[in-house]
C-alpha cells in the first residue's frame, strides 16, 4: 500500500526562499535596471528629506537598500549596487559635498566600513542562495525517489490484477483442453473486459497527471450537450458496474455549454468511479448538472459513510489515499479531477452531506448557446 501522502509542492516550496523566486522570474538586465534605480530613488529622497548634518543616518538607509537587492538579486547587481550607493554617499552626502574626498579620518573609515559590509552582504547571500538550490536540489531528488516507489507500489497492484484477470480468461479460451460452455466463455469474456477497461483506466490517470504535471494541458472549445455528455460517461460506468444505483439528474432543456468535451468527461468519470470504489454495495450515487448564469454546476454525492473531517483537505493531493482505505487505488482520480477542472477555469468543492455521505461540486464558468426547446 503506498504512503497515504507525498508532500512535494510542501517541501520545494518550504526551501524556495524569496530570493530563488526573484532570481528566476526577473531577468539580469533586469536586475541591473532595478539594482541601480532603487538606490537612485533612495538616495534622491534622502538628499530631499534628510538634513546635510545627519549624514550617516543615510549610510543606514543606503545599506538598506543594498541589502534588499542583495536579498531579491544576483551577486553582480548586487556589487553593483554596493559600489554605486558607496560612491552616491561619498560625493553627495559626506562633507564636503560633491567632492570625492574625505575630510576626516572618522570619515573615511565609515566610508571604507560601508563598502566592505555592502560587498559582505552580497557575497554572503548568495552563498546562502547557491546552498538553499543544493538543498532543493538534494530534497527534490529524495522526494523523486519517494514518488517513483509511491508509483511503483501502486502500479504493482493497480496494473498487475487486470493483467493477471486477462491472461488467466484468455488461457481459459485458449485451452483444448477443456470445453467450455458457452455461459462460461461469455463469464470470461466479460472479465476480459473489465479487467481491460480497469487497466485502460489507470494508464488514462497517468497520462492525465503526466499532462497536468508538464503543464501541457490545452484546453479545446467545443459545444457540448451536457445531458448528453452524463448519460454517456455514466453508461460506461454502469456496464462495468452491477453493485451500485447511479441516479442522473439533468433537466432536458439546458443550453448548449462551451467547454473542453474531453477535460470535462473525465472529471464527471473520476468523480463517479470514486463513489463506487469507496462506498459499499448498495450505495446511490446522484449525478446533478444545471446552470446557473454562465456557470455550468456538477454535483456527485452518495448516501455513504462520507470522508472523516480530518482528511478532507488532502483528499485532492496527488497520490493521497485515505487512511482507512483498502489497499488498491493509485491516489490520482481526485487530483486529476482537482486539476482538469481548474484548467477549465473552475473549482471543486467536497462535503459531507448532513444525512451522510459525501458530495463534490464542481463549478465552471463558460459559455451558453440559445436554450433548447424540446420538440
Amino acid at each position: 500500500c503506498p504512503p497515504a501522502r507525498v508532500p512535494i509542492a510542501y517541501i520545494c516550496n518550504s526551501t524556495k526562499g524569496m530570493a530563488g523566486v526573484f532570481v528566476k522570474t526577473v531577468g539580469i538586465r533586469k536586475q541591473y535596471l532595478a539594482s541601480v534605480t532603487l538606490v537612485l530613488v533612495v538616495a534622491a529622497l534622502c538628499y530631499l528629506l534628510v538634513p546635510g548634518y545627519a549624514y550617516r543616518i543615510v549610510a543606514f538607509i543606503l545599506l538598506l537598500s543594498v541589502s534588499m537587492v542583495a536579498v531579491s538579486f544576483s551577486i553582480f547587481p548586487v556589487l553593483l549596487s554596493a559600489t554605486l550607493s558607496a560612491f552616491i554617499w561619498d560625493y553627495f552626502f559626506i562633507p564636503p559635498r560633491f567632492r570625492l574626498q574625505v575630510s576626516n579620518a572618522e570619515d573615511a573609515i565609515l566610508l571604507l566600513m560601508y563598502f566592505l559590509i555592502a560587498v559582505i552582504n552580497a557575497v554572503l547571500t548568495y552563498k546562502i542562495r547557491q546552498v538553499e538550490i543544493l538543498v532543493r536540489k538534494k530534497e527534490e531528488k529524495a522526494n523523486n525517489f519517494k514518488l517513483y516507489d509511491t508509483i511503483l507500489s501502486s502500479l504493482s497492484h493497480e496494473l498487475k490484477t487486470p493483467i493477471s484477470t486477462i491472461i488467466a480468461a484468455t488461457d481459459n479460451l485458449q485451452s483444448t483442453n477443456t470445453s467450455l460452455s458457452g455461459e462460461i466463455k461469455d463469464d470470461l469474456v466479460k472479465e476480459i473486459s473489465k479487467a481491460a477497461l480497469r487497466l485502460n483506466e489507470q494508464v488514462e490517470n497517468l497520462l492525465s497527471m503526466s499532462r497536468l504535471e508538464s503543464g501541457s494541458i490545452q484546453r479545446r472549445l467545443t459545444w457540448c450537450d451536457i445531458g448528453d455528455l452524463v448519460y454517456l460517461v455514466i453508461n460506461k460506468i454502469e456496464a462495468n458496474t452491477s453493485y451500485h444505483t447511479i441516479n442522473i439528474q439533468v433537466k432536458t432543456d439546458l443550453p448548449l455549454f462551451r467547454t473542453d468535451k474531453v477535460l470535462l468527461e473525465q472529471i464527471i468519470h473520476n468523480l463517479v468511479n470514486n463513489a463506487i470504489r469507496h462506498t459499499p454495495s448498495g450505495t446511490r450515487i446522484n449525478v446533478l448538472a444545471s446552470i446557473y448564469g454562465t456557470q455550468l454546476v456538477l454535483i456527485v454525492d452518495d448516501n455513504g459513510s462520507g470522508f472523516p473531517p480530518g482528511e478532507m483537505a488532502d483528499v485532492f493531493d496527488k497520490f493521497y489515499r485515505l487512511k482507512s482505505s483498502a489497499p488498491g487505488g493509485t491516489g490520482l482520480g481526485l487530483s486529476i479531477v482537482k486539476g482538469f477542472t481548474e484548467a477549465l477555469g473552475g473549482s471543486v468543492t467536497l462535503e459531507n452531506n448532513p444525512n451522510g455521505g459525501a458530495r463534490f461540486t464542481v463549478t465552471i464558468n463558460g459559455e451558453l448557446s440559445k436554450l433548447k426547446t424540446n420538440p
